[in-house]
């Protein structure tokens, strides 16, 4: 009888492990939540006759300081025209996007109005985390606000190099459910630190499968915090190769602008966005609007980035030029830097 003995009190010890894991995430998640919003916007999109239409949108986010810093993910609300932020609670406030880079897909709002009891969530240090880590995920998948899912990290995935192969930041891979509304969402570790915000998945059915990505926090806290990527209010698509002569640009790299967002330092600036859908190559897009050739004539590269930066820090307060393709011809815009 003695080794049934043995069996029964090791299941037991199984079963008192995974109940405290469980009572674990329970006081976790109450402790963190309160710091977790849910972010409706309104912008404009294209209504497929080349005109444009109101469109609302839906994502999460956390508060990460008690000044009421909030991040998200910058395809939520990179070119809204306005942003809403809701609590737990109930309490509701619009917010200034502050920070945003859609190639990182990380963006930084700060909120209008501050709640009177402030909880914010603490930040973590992604690159202790590793493959196998529990972790859970805080937001609104498809608008069920305050939702807890909970999952491993799946893996680690490098920065993309080429543009249009991914994001320009490093991601983790986790299989917590993730789902449309959980973007911009907090991914925890089980000490309630975020070490990741939600970006995308990969799916073959639009649902969840398993196949998460969150930006890790340390890609995120540089990109909005140390670098202070400023926000454009612009989305765009890098056009290059076969693309390009198709478009019959005059360069091997270029930016076709998708849309802006009203009162943004694109829209101020005079930036037309497009607005005729089509499929070239199984990609779709929308053309017509402006082809940025190049900035403060740096023309566009895979480099853009980091010379802009450099020259942002030489000139902080200068003029910013920027040439365009427009109908055909080039045209030079100028305006304050954002």
């Amino acid at each position: 009888m003695r080794p049934y003995i043995f069996l029964i009190a090791a299941l037991l010890g199984l079963f008192g492990s995974q109940l405290s894991v469980a009572n674990d995430v329970v006081k976790t998640f109450k402790k963190v939540d309160p710091s977790v919003v849910t972010i409706h916007t309104v912008g404009r999109t294209t209504n497929g006759f080349g005109g444009q239409t109101s469109m609302a949108g839906l994502g999460s986010g956390v508060v990460i300081d008690k000044q009421g810093h909030v991040m998200t993910a910058a395809h939520v609300v990179q070119t809204a025209d306005l942003v809403q932020v809701e609590f737990v609670d109930g309490f509701e406030t619009t917010a200034a996007i502050v920070y945003s880079d859609p190639a990182r897909d990380v963006s930084l709002l700060k909120l209008d109005e501050l709640p009177k009891n402030l909880v914010w969530s603490k930040l973590g240090n992604s690159d202790d985390v590793e493959t196998g880590d529990q972790v859970f995920v805080i937001g609104a998948p498809f608008g069920l606000s305050h939702t807890l899912t909970v999952g491993y990290v799946s893996g680690r995935r490098p920065a993309a190099p080429d543009e249009s192969a991914g994001l320009l930041a490093e991601v983790l891979q986790t299989d917590a459910a993730i789902n449309q509304g959980n973007s911009g969402g907090p991914l925890y570790d089980t000490g309630g630190k975020v070490i990741g915000i939600v970006s995308h998945i990969r799916s073959s059915s639009g649902g969840s499968q398993g196949l998460g990505f969150a930006v890790t926090i340390n890609d995120a806290v540089e990109t909005l915090l140390t670098y202070n990527r400023p926000w454009t209010g612009m989305t765009g698509i890098v056009i290059t190769g076969k693309l390009a002569r198709a478009l019959n640009i005059p360069q091997s790299h270029s930016i076709l602008v998708q849309r802006t967002a009203e009162s943004s330092p694109s829209s101020r600036f005079g930036l037309r966005p497009s607005s005729i859908p089509v499929l070239i190559g199984g990609r779709e897009l929308l053309v017509g609007g402006d082809i940025i050739l190049a900035v403060n004539d740096i023309a566009i590269s895979p480099t853009i980035d980091e010379d802009l930066l450099k020259l942002r820090d030489a000139k902080p307060e200068a003029l910013m030029r920027l040439t365009v393709l427009r109908e055909g011809k080039r045209v030079v815009l100028t305006g304050p830097a954002p």
